[in-house]
């Protein structure tokens, strides 16, 4: 039996929160009616460091990834889907919880001030379809602080029932560790354990486990390929190139993650769900150049400019693919502009789940299910880049830079892209770099066109302010827990952080066999009215 404080501080708000928000009918949790069809299952699966020419499907030549490329033929390709960073843990905060990083809480890797950490105020995709009564497991890095376990930044506190994998960022580079987290414990692996090849198939137990049960489920798949090092149990079809080790490597692992991504569709297939998930294939950033990795070989960001660290196309254009077959035609593109922090509203919307309304993201659900017509478009896209780690390539495209504060957005066919003088963001307006491009006619972004468009560069230059906030305030959005474990009480609040009513609200408290509790105030309303603006 758990422990009475540690039962307070954990499982019991976590169970009361799922329990806590709306239902319209004994079996949902939603407060919107999904309509006659099953809720559909969900699966992320986020690359590390995969350049937007890594695949086939993207025109890669050298190295072959036929199940994603499948998956393409069969479904949706974005042409313009973007990383909300140019670096791993910003872009994955902001894919997490649909903000960009002027406002995301993680705004830059570790190197540049402390490991990032989500915090109890940063609801998570994972949270929000929990809320919507789904199974929800991430298998592989989540990078953020502090590797420890109950507090608010760890996997299980954001909403994943199941973690395996890496909670540190730096301890995610390294292929055959010690030991991975499983939820909130350390799990000693056999020595030589190749960790991707752990990830995966936990991944897989958690498709059999709840593909049977009577709720949806989310699967987050993050593993660490192809980051460096260029670590891989086996070359493969490239143990004759003639290329480097590094290359070789690289190339096997880009074709693992391929066929990783092939085994969960054909477990989907296997399990007679297919038909219900939907599958999005994407990655975190621009193409690496670390350990000896040559991304010109395999024109691993095609025709676009810049790498891992640069905010030009090639730094923060990513591949995105959208499968589910009978839901999403096959042999589909969409030149959206689609940041990857559409992903938490898109993946709302899909389950009819409660999104929060204060996000920088807008949901590409319409895209998906042949709407595309309806679909909300950005104003703009906004990044910001605060990078202490150099590599020669990025660099060169940064002219020396790689180690200045730099800012970037995208407004229809404009992409901005400016250095501070240093490192202070507060510097005047006249004080950073401005270069300037049209990517209706300069995708490559060769042709610098600010000083021939200056009222185009104003309002750029204001964007970019105004995309920037030091602290962003976050609407409260479902349920919060204060314990007293002396006083054996667990205090919760419930707030509607979205923009339409809850109604027919509860609030239960699940407890382990031989507990009793019982409520203080009243459990239940007839609605819950959005908590403001």
């Amino acid at each position: 039996m758990p422990s009475r404080r540690h039962f307070l501080a954990g499982s019991a708000a976590a169970a009361a929160g799922l329990a806590a928000l709306p239902r319209p009918a004994a079996a949902g949790t939603a407060p919107a009616d999904p309509g006659p069809a099953a809720p559909p299952h969900l699966v992320v699966v986020l690359a590390d460091d995969l350049g937007h020419g890594d695949l086939g499907a993207y025109g890669q030549k050298l190295i072959t990834t036929p199940h994603i490329d499948r998956l393409a033929a069969e479904g949706l390709r974005f042409t313009d889907a973007y990383s909300a960073a140019a670096v791993c843990a910003p872009s994955r905060a902001a894919l997490l919880t649909g903000l960009h990083t002027g406002h995301a809480a993680v705004r830059a890797n570790p190197a540049a001030g402390g490991q990032g950490a989500l915090a109890a105020g940063d609801t998570t995709f994972a949270e929000v379809l929990r809320a919507r009564g789904y199974r929800t497991g991430l298998f592989g890095k989540w990078g953020f602080g502090p590797e420890a376990a109950d507090q608010p930044s760890h996997p299980g506190a954001r909403g994943f029932e199941e973690f395996y994998g890496y909670i540190d960022h730096g301890h995610a580079h390294q292929y055959r560790p010690a030991y991975l987290w499983h939820n909130d414990t350390k799990e000693t692996l056999p020595a030589g354990t190749y960790a991707p090849d752990a990830i995966a198939a936990r991944a897989l137990d958690f498709i059999d486990t709840h593909a049977a049960g009577p709720d949806p489920f989310l699967l987050f798949l993050a593993p660490n390929l192809p980051h460096a090092p260029s670590e891989v149990p086996d070359l493969g079809a490239y143990a004759g190139r003639s290329w480097s080790q590094a290359n070789k490597a690289h190339a096997a692992q880009i074709s693992l993650l391929d066929a990783q991504v092939g085994a969960v569709v054909d477990r989907l297939r296997a399990r007679g769900i297919a038909e219900r998930t939907v599958v999005l294939v994407t990655s975190d950033n621009g193409p690496h150049e670390e350990g000896g990795v040559d991304p010109d070989l395999f024109d691993a960001n095609g025709p676009l400019r810049g790498y891992k660290r640069n905010l030009y196309e090639g730094g923060v254009r990513v591949p995105l693919i959208a499968w589910s077959p009978g839901r999403i035609a096959p042999g589909t593109t969409s030149d959206r502009p689609t940041p990857l922090y559409d992903v938490l509203p898109t993946l709302a919307e899909l389950a009819a789940a409660p999104a929060p309304s204060d996000l920088d993201g807008l949901s590409a659900a319409p895209v998906l299910t042949g709407t595309a017509a309806l679909a909300p478009l950005h104003g703009h896209l906004y990044w910001y880049r605060d990078e202490q780690g150099v590599t020669a390539r990025a660099n060169g495209q940064d002219a020396g830079r790689a180690r200045q504060i730099a800012e970037a957005v995208r407004k229809d066919r404009w992409k901005a892209v400016r250095f501070a003088p240093g490192r202070d963001r507060t510097a005047a307006d006249s004080a950073w770099a401005f270069e300037l491009y049209d990517l209706a006619v300069d995708p490559g972004e060769q042709h610098d066109v600010a000083a021939a468009n200056p009222s185009v560069v104003s309002s750029l230059t204001a964007l970019l302010r105004a995309s920037w906030t030091d602290t962003y305030v976050r609407r409260a959005w479902g349920l919060t827990a204060v314990t007293d474990a002396s006083a054996s009480t667990l205090t919760t609040t419930l707030a509607n952080g979205t923009a339409r009513p809850w109604p027919d609200v509860r609030v239960t408290l699940p407890l382990p066999s031989g507990w009793t509790a019982a409520p203080s105030g009243p459990t239940t309303a007839a609605s819950l009215a959005p908590a403001g603006p």
